[in-house]
C-alpha cells in the first residue's frame, strides 16, 4: 500500500471516530466518550466536522466555554445562562432571552439540539454557520454585550485557557477562530435521538406507542409533517405562521430586505417539544393546546402568510389530545440528562 493510501485510511479512520451514522444507534452514557453518532434514518449533516475534527480536548475547551460568564462584559451571563440542559437547552419560563443587567432580548432563546443539520441559525437565519454563530449573543447589546476581540484578551490572561487551548490545538495563540472552533466542538455533540418516537422508529415491538400516540402520528403526519419534516421536524425554512397581521418584529426580512420575507420566522424543530415553553419567537404560548388552538382557529391573515395556514388547520379536542401525546415521545430524557453535556461544579 502506497504513502497516500495509508494516509488516507488513516484520516478516514480518525473522521469515523469523530462523528459517525450508527444503524443501531445506542445513545451514549458514557461521560468519556465524545464521539457524535446519530441513527442511520437521519440525513447527512450540514456540518463537516473533517474541518474541525472533534477532540476530547477541543469538545471540553467547548465546554468550559459554552459555561464561562467570561464571554459577557459584565462576567455575568454564559450560553449556559439562557440554554439550560434541563430545558434541552432552550430558557425555561423564560418568553425572551435575558441578558446583562437583567436586559431583556426580543426573542425566546432557542433550543439548541440536532445543530449540525442547522443550514441557518436564530429565528431570522442571521447566522449561516456553527462556527459563526455565537458571535451574535456575544456582541448584541441586550445578551452579552462583549467584543469577541475582548473575550479573546480576557481568556489570553488566563493560565488555565492557555493550557486548555494547547492541549486541544496544540498552539500558545489563544484566537478567535478556536474559541469559535472549540464551542462548535461541544454544541455540535448536541445530538437528540433517543426520545421514544426514535427507540419505536428502531425497534416498534420493544417500544410499542399507545392508540392515542398512534392516533396523533397520523394525524401528525397528515396536517403537520410539511413543515415540520421528521426525522429532524423541521425543514429548516421560514414561514410566516399566522401570528399577527401587523408584525412588531419582521423576522427574516431584517436579514434579507426582501418584502416576501415579512413576518417569517425559522420552522423550529419539534423535538423535545415538552420540555422548551414558552413557544414561538416571541414566548406568547405557555402551553402545547394554546400553540395548537393557535393553528385551528387562531390563524391571523397576512400578505406573507403561509399558503398552508390561510383556512388553520382542522383539528378538534380529541385530536389536539392526541396530537400532544405523539409530541411528547419527542422528549429525550436521556439527552438532556446525558453527563457530558452537564456543566461542572
Amino acid at each position: 500500500m502506497g504513502k497516500l493510501s495509508i494516509y488516507i485510511v488513516c484520516l478516514m479512520l480518525i473522521l469515523t471516530a469523530s462523528c459517525k451514522v450508527d444503524s443501531k444507534f445506542d445513545p451514549i452514557i458514557n461521560e468519556d466518550d465524545i464521539t457524535v453518532k446519530w441513527p442511520d434514518y437521519f440525513p447527512a449533516p450540514a456540518y463537516d466536522f473533517s474541518g474541525n475534527p472533534i477532540t476530547k480536548e477541543g469538545f471540553l475547551l467547548g465546554k468550559k466555554l459554552f459555561y464561562d460568564p467570561i464571554l459577557s462584559v459584565d462576567n455575568t451571563i454564559s450560553c449556559g445562562s439562557c440554554h439550560q440542559q434541563f430545558a434541552a437547552f432552550a430558557h425555561a419560563d423564560h418568553k425572551l432571552s435575558h441578558g446583562i443587567d437583567n436586559k431583556l432580548g426580543v426573542r425566546n432563546s432557542q433550543a439548541l439540539f440536532n445543530m449540525i443539520w442547522n443550514t441557518s441559525f436564530f429565528w431570522d437565519g442571521g447566522s449561516k454557520h456553527i462556527e459563526v454563530q455565537p458571535i451574535g449573543p456575544i456582541t448584541n447589546p441586550v445578551e452579552m454585550d462583549e467584543t469577541v476581540q475582548n473575550v479573546v484578551y480576557k481568556l489570553s490572561q488566563r493560565a488555565d485557557y492557555k493550557s486548555l487551548f494547547k492541549a486541544a490545538f496544540n498552539t500558545d495563540s489563544i484566537t478567535s477562530q478556536l474559541m469559535l472552533k472549540a464551542i462548535a466542538q461541544f454544541m455540535g455533540a448536541f445530538v437528540s435521538a433517543s426520545s421514544k418516537y426514535d427507540k419505536n422508529r428502531i425497534d416498534p415491538i420493544a417500544n410499542p406507542f399507545t392508540e392515542d400516540e398512534k392516533l396523533g402520528q397520523t394525524i401528525f403526519e397528515s396536517k403537520c409533517a410539511s413543515c415540520h419534516v421528521p426525522p429532524l421536524f423541521t425543514d429548516n425554512s421560514f414561514r410566516n405562521n399566522g401570528l399577527d397581521e401587523i408584525f412588531s418584529d419582521s423576522g427574516r426580512y431584517l436579514i434579507t430586505n426582501i418584502n416576501s420575507d415579512m413576518g417569517k420566522f425559522k420552522v423550529p424543530s419539534l423535538r423535545n417539544i415538552e420540555l422548551t415553553y414558552p413557544y414561538m419567537h416571541d414566548g406568547r404560548f405557555e402551553t402545547l393546546p394554546q400553540v395548537l388552538n393557535h393553528y385551528s382557529s387562531e390563524i391571523k391573515q397576512s400578505a406573507t402568510l403561509d399558503q398552508s395556514l390561510t383556512n388553520g388547520i382542522a383539528l378538534n379536542n380529541t385530536e389536539k389530545q392526541q396530537l400532544i401525546a405523539f409530541l411528547k415521545t419527542l422528549t429525550d430524557r436521556e439527552f438532556i440528562n446525558d453527563p457530558r453535556f452537564k456543566e461542572a461544579n
